[in-house]
């Protein structure tokens, strides 16, 4: 009987695949513990140290809303921001977008979700890791309710026209050409660029 051999490659697979369930354990307990039985009004992807979606709490009191990031030091800042203006509504979760949307709770929905100013991976061969993905959009509409929308905001034109296109083809999607910007609040990121490019979908 011959001996199987494993790869360094596979190794490093199979440990990969370990962190990410564990990862995912804890994400799913920490979740469980803050939104079973809440239903999220807004959702930011990529939420950075949570100004943007500080400031819409304020605004908006009634409105449970989350971020997430993947930078642990991000969602520390947003926290700070959030714990300061006592937000109780308001949560951030350290998290990579496709773990968070296996592993929240089944009663969470969106009822609006915004990307502002994500990674634009200019170079061709790094779009894969673009966060807007025909699988993404289908997994984001399943959490969604009929006319949820979804805000997108980038300064790379290449990424804004890219994103379009996804979205027109996406049987999930539709371009809402006519909708108003969620709400406008200025950042320093936002208020460096010359411009950007902003669009709105509506959930079929």
């Amino acid at each position: 009987m011959g001996t199987k051999i494993i790869s360094k490659q596979s190794e490093g697979h199979l440990k990969e695949l370990d962190r990410q369930k564990f990862r995912k354990n804890l994400l799913e307990e920490e979740l469980k513990s803050n939104l079973n039985s809440k239903e999220i009004s807004v959702f930011e992807a990529g939420c950075g140290h949570g100004h943007w979606l500080t400031s819409y709490c304020i605004k908006y009191p009634n409105k449970v809303c989350v971020g997430i990031d993947l930078i642990g030091q991000r969602i520390k800042k947003a926290n700070c921001k959030k714990n300061k203006n006592g937000l109780t509504h308001l949560h951030f979760f350290k998290a990579e977008l496709n773990e968070f949307l296996e592993v929240i709770p089944n009663k969470v929905i969106f009822e609006a979700i915004i990307f502002l100013f994500p990674d634009p991976w200019p170079k061709v061969r790094h779009h894969k890791k673009r966060m807007i993905q025909p699988n993404l959009l289908k997994n984001l509409a399943k959490r969604s309710l009929s006319g949820t929308s979804l805000y997108f905001r980038t300064d790379d034109v290449n990424y804004f026209e890219w994103t379009k296109s996804h979205i027109e083809e996406s049987p999930f999607w539709e371009m809402d050409t006519s909708a108003p910007w969620l709400y406008e609040e200025s950042t320093y990121f936002q208020d460096l660029m010359q411009c950007y490019f902003s669009l709105v979908a509506k959930k079929v």
